[in-house]
């Protein structure tokens, strides 16, 4: 798995024009190293998702390291509700891992953005 999380504002078809540039790269030569990205239609899009709260909660969680999702909202000092909330939408995003014990963590050493106009 890499180790760093590309997150960007872009169109649908910049998502496709990436793929078409992997594909041909792709053929006839060593597969190139994974790239993780998560892609946003646009910036209000993405900022309603990576709320300030749930940036604040992955910096905590990447610094406690695996955690239950309890410990975390104790250390956050938020509702246990809205912290399991915020943590499963970022599950769904893959900006966190849940293992089968129910702890949670940041797997990403860095996140980096990139806005396009």
């Amino acid at each position: 798995m890499p180790k760093t999380l590309y997150v960007r504002v872009s169109a649908r078809d910049d998502a496709l024009d990436r793929f078409e540039a992997a594909w041909h790269l792709a053929s006839g030569r060593p597969a190139p190293a994974p790239l993780a990205v998560l892609s946003f239609a646009d910036l209000p899009l993405l900022v309603k998702t990576l709320t300030p709260a749930r940036w604040a909660l992955l910096e905590r969680l990447k610094a406690l390291g695996p955690t239950s999702i309890f410990a975390l909202a104790r250390q956050l000092g938020r509702d246990y509700k809205n912290v399991h909330t915020d943590v499963s939408r970022l599950v769904e995003l893959n900006l966190v891992e849940k293992a089968p014990d129910g702890l949670v963590r940041v797997a990403w050493k860095a996140v980096r953005a990139e806005l396009r106009l």
